[in-house]
């Protein structure tokens, strides 16, 4: 392949389930790992086979060591036993995602990681650390990030192999309980290889989903210094989307304070923003938070409680927005979610004991009601505002925007230990 100041997407070999050993592919795969937050959505795929892969990426144990040495074992002994399998030769994957009228084809390989990727948001220390010494006692990558970058929304290039190879007759084909289905395929062609590897030597990449892990990639490339391009820890796991062929989908990301009732919410207020009490049932509520203008957050306290907040008090935002950003990125609404009411009105800390994360507004709505607290619904932000932001080297908030449709865990995994 050639030298290139682009993406350096490399084949590898890649550890799947053996079809034979497991009760179904459906039943062992998962969504990623910060989308199965709840402990009864871990309990459900346990239970659904005992191979499953939340076992690995969400394992259950009464402190963080234990947990990570219990999945690098367990991962040893699927290994030992046949479970997972590694391929015969190193390859990138073609993933297809596909429900009703939507579809998503992309590659999956392992993409060094001094390539030009821009991150769209800040992270939160104590999640990379998290991943980072599960990673670091398993040795893999387990789950592949989600990016996309701007191709030439035609057949040329690295679409054409992919629209090639999908013509083909795919390594695995399943369908996941919401519905997607998902089919694999492998290029180890040296032509192939060689168009995708040209076509991505000119691109740049958004990290779509996977801030944590691409920042845990870096960690872990830090902790081997002075290793090559050639050394596994050099390079992460991805999903590589061309959004000119494929657009993905932007989705917001919801919070729950867990230790602020609702009415202590609105009381803190104190005039900063306009309260509207809006009717049931979510669906509704949601609709009227769509319809709001400017800055706006939908706040619950359960399925029968919502408040619109709207029009923020003009001196507040002046006084407590950063004047050393751009325009776009002061009037986010997670701009305004977090500097004016998380840090000044409300002091809440942006700690995972402090502020939850969920990409469903009906659990959120659930989690505060199960913990007296407030959840509050947000608006998703257009791609366009995040690559722009992105490219002027601006960062948004934590978990400002959920892409999807998200790759499904558990499909092709990549072991760091024997890669040829």
């Amino acid at each position: 392949m050639t030298s290139t100041d682009g993406l350096r997407l490399h084949p590898f070999r890649g550890l799947r389930y053996a079809p034979d050993r497991v009760s179904s592919l459906t039943a062992v795969t998962s969504p990623p790992y910060d989308v199965v937050v709840r402990p009864d959505g871990v309990r459900h795929l346990e239970t659904a086979d005992p191979y499953n892969i939340v076992r690995l990426i969400l394992p259950q144990a009464p402190d963080p060591a234990t947990r990570h040495r219990q999945a690098a074992e367990t991962l040893r002994r699927w290994r030992a036993q046949g479970v997972l399998a590694a391929d015969d030769r190193p390859a990138l994957y073609v993933y297809e995602q596909s429900k009703g009228s939507l579809l998503q084809r992309g590659l999956i390989g392992a993409l060094e990681l001094d390539g030009p990727v821009l991150p769209h948001e800040d992270v939160i220390p104590e999640v990379v650390e998290d991943r980072a010494a599960l990673m670091r006692a398993a040795a893999a990558n387990f789950e592949p990030l989600l990016l996309s970058y701007v191709g030439q929304g035609t057949g040329n290039g690295a679409t054409g192999v992919i629209e090639r190879t999908v013509r083909t007759t795919p390594l695995l084909a399943t369908t996941t309980e919401d519905g997607f289905a998902h089919r694999l395929w492998a290029v180890t062609d040296p032509a192939d290889l060689t168009t995708v590897d040209e076509d991505l030597a000119v691109r740049h990449a958004l990290i779509a989903d996977g801030h944590h892990r691409w920042a845990t990639y870096q960690r872990l490339r830090e902790e081997h210094p002075g290793i090559g391009s050639a050394s596994p820890w050099a390079s992460g796991l991805v999903l590589l989307v061309d959004s000119a062929r494929h657009p993905l989908q932007v989705r917001a990301i919801h919070r729950v304070l867990p230790h602020l009732p609702l009415d202590d919410a609105l009381a803190g207020l104190d005039g900063a923003f306009r309260v509207r009490p809006v009717d049931g049932p979510l669906d509704a509520a949601l609709a009227v938070l769509d319809a709001a203008p400017g800055n706006a957050f939908l706040l619950a306290s359960g399925p029968e409680r919502f408040c619109v907040l709207d029009r923020p008090e003009p001196e507040l935002l002046d006084r407590t927005i950063r004047r050393d950003r751009p325009a776009a990125w002061r009037e986010l609404d997670a701009t305004v979610l977090h500097s004016v009411l998380l840090d000044e009105v409300w002091r809440i800390r942006d700690h995972p004991s402090e502020i939850g994360y969920l990409h469903s507004a009906a659990d959120a709505v659930e989690q505060a009601a199960k913990h007296g607290g407030t959840a509050v619904l947000m608006r998703p932000v257009l791609e366009q505002t995040v690559r722009q932001l992105a490219l002027d080297g601006v960062t948004m908030p934590r978990k400002s925007t959920s892409f999807g449709p998200k790759p499904a865990t558990g499909l092709v995994l990549r072991v760091l230990d024997e890669e040829a």
